[in-house]
């Protein structure tokens, strides 16, 4: 039998310190930045810096001190076999810094991401830019807001104009994605690094989020979160169901596609069948 879900009010009373954890964790990542910073590479060929290691120890200690009970899961900590995590009911899911590779081009376009995953759904995201010092945060049965110069506001997808829709793209493009959009209705397009490719959808700047390379879970679950809760769908590819976390060994996603309209159609208008 399956355990109650979190509820929204305990979520609620989340929401504010693990954005504090976020935003120290930001700090950690800026002091890095402003430096003359190494790079070395993981086993997977990926890179890595200092600002990754500093912002999962800030994230990791925060979160331990917070909630004792609940298990983390970090893109810089992943060596934990699906035997062991198969059973975890409600753990948290983490990015320390999604975009090292914008990070070392000093380009701004990186986040930290923290997630909570409750019964395979993300229910809590916080999504944090630390070079703006602007703050994503959302809770399912709460709401989803942008913190920007001090102040919050709520956050909402829009409805899809008739022109010009706006589609956002991850930084390289490949032949998938080029296919997957040769479909789609008229449209301008814009890349952006990082989860700020759904944070744009959940602010309604943009329409359609459409990935077609590799992505890990904790590359999406904080800003799935934010997304779903402003009002988008996201939806695996090619099956369109919805985006689900640790179901399986592998912690890789399957393609995706973030809808911030969903009455518009969109799976039927890319002749998805």
């Amino acid at each position: 039998m399956s355990l109650p879900r979190t509820s929204a009010d305990a979520l609620a009373a989340l929401l504010d310190p693990v954005l504090a954890i976020a935003i120290a964790a930001g700090d950690a990542i800026m002091e890095v930045y402003e430096s003359d910073f190494a790079v070395s590479t993981k086993d997977d060929a990926s890179p890595l810096t200092q600002a990754d290691l500093r912002a999962h120890r800030a994230i990791i200690d925060g979160l331990t001190q917070l909630t004792p009970d609940i298990p983390c899961l970090s893109e810089e900590d992943a060596d934990i076999s699906y035997e062991m995590r198969r059973n975890w009911t409600r753990y948290w899911l983490i990015d320390p810094l999604d975009g090292t590779k914008e990070f070392i081009k000093r380009n701004g376009d990186f986040t930290v991401n923290i997630a909570l995953i409750d019964q395979h759904e993300s229910v809590l995201g916080v999504v944090h830019v630390p070079v703006t010092k602007t703050s994503y945060i959302a809770a399912r049965g709460v709401g989803a807001s942008v913190i920007r110069d001090g102040k919050k506001t709520a956050i909402h997808t829009r409805a899809t104009p008739a022109k010009p829709m706006l589609v956002v793209t991850k930084s390289h493009r490949d032949a998938a994605l080029d296919e997957f959009l040769a479909h789609a209705p008229e449209h301008e397009q814009l890349s952006r690094g990082s989860s700020l490719k759904f944070c744009m959808v959940a602010e309604g700047l943009a329409d359609l989020y459409p990935r077609t390379g590799p992505t890990s879970e904790w590359d999406t679950a904080a800003a799935q979160c934010l997304a779903e809760v402003a009002g988008a769908t996201v939806l695996r590819l090619p099956d369109w169901q919805p985006l689900r976390y640790n179901t399986k060994d592998s912690l890789l996603n399957p393609g995706f596609v973030v809808i911030g309209d969903p009455a518009y159609g969109w799976r039927e208008r890319l002749k998805a069948g």
